[in-house]
Parts: structure tokens; sequence; C-alpha cells
């Protein structure tokens, strides 16, 4: 008699972890969808993205394994993360947080570390990389990215810092340090060019790519520079042409003194 509301109690825990997981695999779902639908006018309706959208089915996967690694199965927790890292071709390690309304955007060859951090609204595009720079064991090797944080494509950031709310991070750019709010990252390593307001009051719209109009072109900038030291050798030159005939003819004089100088001494010697 007493086995029965043991078995009870254990089909209650079963069904406790079932509804557990059921809950934090479709939290926020429609959410979820609805960014991919705003950020990306090629996805026509919700079924699209959930049926074929890789960094959907990423999402899916990793919220399984970030759960199976919170209760520390952590073999199990690896084994759906490579799961997912085979289906998707997105790498997300278990033990990484990502907050709401995530965008990955085609994400083949996205890597995102162990102890990674990502904040809502975040976009991220094929070949990120938010990689560690360190070989220490349980510390934070990871970047941590604020909210509204776009990282363009074949972009790599790497190392225990924070990119500030509203960053943008360039193509290819290499980010080595801590990056502040609203800045745009370009270059290798990466360095700020512009920064864009972050307050809610002037939210900024979403810009694929991380593109902006404010990101410079370098050949212009380059083009620019030379123009401008032209015009100032220019500038010079004429300022030199127009001086000229003054500091001919004192220079003339000046001639004259030292050769009629000279010839007195020579009669003078003879």
């Amino acid at each position: 008699m007493r086995a029965l509301p043991t078995m009870q109690g254990g089909h209650t825990r079963d069904h406790g972890h079932h509804n557990i997981v059921s809950a934090m695999l479709f939290r926020n779902l429609r959410d979820e969808i609805d960014a991919t639908l705003a950020r990306d006018p090629a996805a026509r309706s919700r079924l699209e993205v959930v049926l074929c959208y890789p960094g959907f089915h990423a999402l899916l996967f990793h919220r399984l394994a970030h759960w199976l690694w919170q209760y520390r199965w952590l073999l199990a927790a690896r084994f759906v993360s490579h799961i997912g890292r085979m289906l998707t071709g997105i790498e997300i390690h278990p033990g990484a947080r990502i907050g709401r309304r995530l965008f990955i955007d085609h994400g083949m060859g996205v890597v995102i570390g162990e102890t990674a951090e990502i904040g809502d609204d975040c976009t991220l595009y094929q070949g990120v990389t938010l990689g560690g720079t360190s070989l220490d064991r349980g510390q934070k090797r990871h970047p941590t990215l604020g909210n509204g944080v776009i990282v363009s494509v074949h972009a790599q950031v790497l190392g225990p810092f924070r990119v500030g709310d509203g960053a943008r991070i360039g193509a290819q750019a290499v980010v080595l340090s801590e990056v502040p709010e609203g800045a745009t990252m370009v270059g290798i390593p990466a360095k700020p060019v512009a920064r864009r307001p972050t307050s809610s009051a002037s939210r900024p719209a979403f810009q694929p790519y991380a593109l902006g109009p404010e990101i410079p072109d370098p050949i212009a900038r380059a083009l620019n520079g030379l123009l401008d030291e032209v015009t100032s050798l220019r500038a010079r030159l004429a300022e030199l042409e127009k001086n000229g005939p003054a500091r001919s003819g004192a220079a003339g004089q000046v001639a004259e003194t030292q050769r009629g100088n000279g010839a007195n001494d020579e009669e003078r010697v003879a």
C-alpha cells in the first residue's frame, strides 16, 4: 500500500520536470518569431520561420542544452548542443546565457562560447565568433553583449569584456577590448568610428549588417587627406610666388654689394 504513493510521487515529479522542460522550450517563442519577421524581409510567415530558419532551430536546441547544463547533466547538454550544431551549422555552448529575441541571420559558422552572455534584441550574422582568449577554467573568458547589439558578418569578439547597449560591430572586425554604448567598431583591431543615441526617446531603427551612413569609407578618407595636403601645398606655393620678386631684388642688391667689395679688395692688393 505504501508503494503506490511513492509511485504517484515519482510520477508527479516526472510530470513536473516535463512541464518545466516544456515551459523552457516554448517560452517567448512568439517574441522570437516576431523578431525574425521584423528584421528579415525575406520571412513571410511565422510557419516559415519555424520550419526554415536555422537560427530559430539553434535557439531551441540551446534552450534544451542549457537546461541540462544547469542541472549538471553536462555530457547530455554537450551532446544536444552538438546535434544542434550538426543540423544548423551554429555552435552555441550549453553554458552560454542568451536573452530574448535573439536573431541569428543565416547563421552558418556562428560560434558562441561557454561564458558568453547575450542581452535582449541582439542580432548576429554568419561567421560571428564570441570567443575567449584565456585558458583558465572556471573564469569568465567570453564577451558579454548588451541589449540591441548588432554583430556583422565574420566579426570576432574575443575576450571577457562588455559590448555596450546599441553597439554595432562591422564586418570582419576583430574586437579585443570593451565597447562603449552606441559605438560602431570597424577594423583589425577594431576601433570606434561613430556613436549613435541609445536612449529610448530616440531609439535608432534596425540597420542590417550594422551598416550606417556614419561609417566612413577608408578610401574616401585617404583621398580627402591627400586633397587637403595638396590644397595646403598650393597655398604655400602661391605665397612664395607672391613674395618672390621682392626677395629676388633684395638678394640682387646683396650680391652687387659683395661683388663691389671684392673688386675693391683686388685693386688694393694690386
